[in-house]
């Protein structure tokens, strides 16, 4: 199966407590179905001081599930569906509102 969304897409949360958000995908994980998106989904660890390490609230990146991301389209702006085409024997995604390749 083809990843409809890979690393360095722009995407809009469409559920949770950060719709309507969007982020950069950072990293993704096709077998877990989920993504890391830039400062979407950020929770908090308290972490106690050490000798090395100083204590306090530590911010971290949780991942997401690919369900609840839509890809931004580049030419409105607007979060669309993906769809794939051959153009010139290459499997291409592209934009399913505006038809642009992605």
């Amino acid at each position: 199966m083809a990843a409809k969304l890979k690393a360095g897409d722009t995407v809009i949360v469409i559920c949770g407590k950060d719709k309507k958000v969007r982020g950069t995908i950072q990293a993704i994980y096709p077998k877990k179905r989920r993504a890391i998106v830039q400062e979407i989904n950020v929770g908090i660890r308290h972490r106690k001081a050490s000798e090395g390490q100083e204590g306090g609230r530590i911010r971290f990146l949780r991942s997401i599930d690919l369900s609840n991301l839509m890809l931004v389209d580049p030419s409105t702006n607007k979060p669309t569906r993906v769809g794939f085409r051959m153009e010139q024997g290459q499997k291409v995604r592209f934009a399913k509102k505006s038809g642009v390749v992605v």
